[in-house]
């Protein structure tokens, strides 16, 4: 199955949340990609003890996991692509929204 997650908020319990879905997602022999937008795309910063989402991260890109991010977004915050976050546009959210068997947003 094709997932696709949006991601548009920086709470780390929800993006720590969103990232293991995604890893378990891995696991089962899906396809993920996540579109980080809005707030989402300045995930890479969030440092919580609690909530460990840079281990994730990394976690679900070494696993095979897909990230892009919304350029618009990125320069609004005057924030460069990352490996982790590359620069993307609304056509790779629309790509990823009509290839996804489900599409889940956080």
């Amino acid at each position: 199955m094709k997932i696709g997650i949006i991601i548009s908020q920086t709470e780390p319990e929800t993006v720590w949340n969103a990232f293991r879905f995604g890893n378990f997602s891995l696991d089962k022999k899906h396809k993920v990609k996540v579109f980080l937008i809005g707030k989402g795309v300045e995930c890479e910063e969030i440092n919580n003890k609690e909530f460990n989402v840079k281990e994730q991260l990394e976690k679900f890109c070494n696993n095979g996991g897909t990230i892009f991010a919304c350029g618009t977004c990125l320069k609004s915050r005057h924030k460069e692509s990352t490996p982790i976050c590359p620069l993307s546009t609304m056509q790779d959210l629309m790509n990823i929204v009509e290839e996804s068997d489900k599409l889940i947003t956080f």
